[in-house]
């Protein structure tokens, strides 16, 4: 059984973007603080806490790491939902060749701007 808080578990840790992961190591950093203070002062009701609370923030670490290297993939936006009525409008019109085509344009106009992005 690992050690650590049930809700910063691996696959939880994979639901999180970024910024919520960097709010979660600051909780946790401020609660190993807490923490330390207690022990120094002989407070401490649970020591295991302390280890408990060091491997939350080895695990977030470790996650941000592997998003950093590309091991391990960022969690997808999902679109606004006012975005996709409005894209759904766009299209209601057309039919589905010129959907098709549309895709298309709009893949070959992203792949020419990534292009241009990298070459300068």
């Amino acid at each position: 059984m690992a050690i650590g808080t049930k809700e910063l578990a691996p696959v939880e840790l994979d639901t999180f973007d970024n910024e919520k992961l960097f709010e979660e190591l600051k909780k946790a950093k401020e609660e190993l603080f807490n923490l330390r203070f207690q022990s120094a002062t002989g407070q401490l009701e649970s020591h295991g806490r302390l280890r408990a609370v060091k491997r939350d923030i080895a695990r977030i670490y470790t996650v941000l790491r592997e998003r950093e290297l590309g091991i391990r993939a960022t969690p997808v936006a999902v679109e606004a939902p006012a975005k996709a009525e409005k894209a759904e409008k766009k299209n209601a019109g057309k039919s589905s060749a010129k959907k098709a085509k549309a895709a298309v344009e709009s893949t070959d106009d992203a792949e020419a701007k990534a292009v241009e992005t990298k070459e300068a």
